[in-house]
């Protein structure tokens, strides 16, 4: 069994969704929210708050491994440097746990989620809600897209593994 923790990154709302892998291939939701921090509050101390909040899950949850969404370039650039802030405060709490950390494109996890690269947002979460074998589309939508990437990475880091090997 494999447990992997997916994060979508975000300076007001990261979105973190731990998936275990079974032996059979079979996948479950161990846990899935977002980590919010007060739109008033200074940079730096919200960067801090993510960083905190991020190790505490990691302590209590010890994944095996990691997945972060890549940075998708908008035309605000002012939201893509924050969220650039927070994907490497990410990015460090990651690495300073030891763990292996993929990183997947938005396109890259709709197409391993629901082998169509310009899939929607709803069709993706109603992928995620049938493979985690939920009752419901998992809330908010940045946990949903965190639990995606998190099953991106379980379903392709073994491809990138033995294509590395050959």
């Amino acid at each position: 069994m494999q447990v992997v923790l997916g994060i979508d990154p975000g300076t007001g709302r990261t979105g973190y969704g731990l998936v275990r892998q079974q032996r059979d291939g079979s996948l479950e939701a161990v846990a899935y929210g977002v980590i919010a921090t007060p739109a008033k509050t200074p940079m730096p101390q919200r960067l801090l708050l993510l960083y905190r909040e991020l190790t505490d899950l990691l302590l209590l949850h010890r994944p095996d491994g990691a997945a972060v969404e890549k940075l998708f370039f908008s035309r605000n650039v002012t939201t893509a440097i924050s969220v650039g802030q927070a994907r490497g405060v990410v990015l460090l709490a990651l690495a300073q746990a030891g763990l292996e950390v993929g990183e997947y494109t938005p396109n890259e996890v709709k197409q391993a989620i629901s082998g169509y690269g310009s899939a929607g947002k709803r069709q993706v979460q109603e992928m995620v809600r049938t493979l985690l074998r939920l009752e419901a589309i998992p809330r908010p939508d940045d946990a949903a897209d965190a639990l995606a990437v998190a099953i991106t990475h379980l379903h392709t880091a073994p491809y990138y593994r033995r294509k590395e090997l050959q």
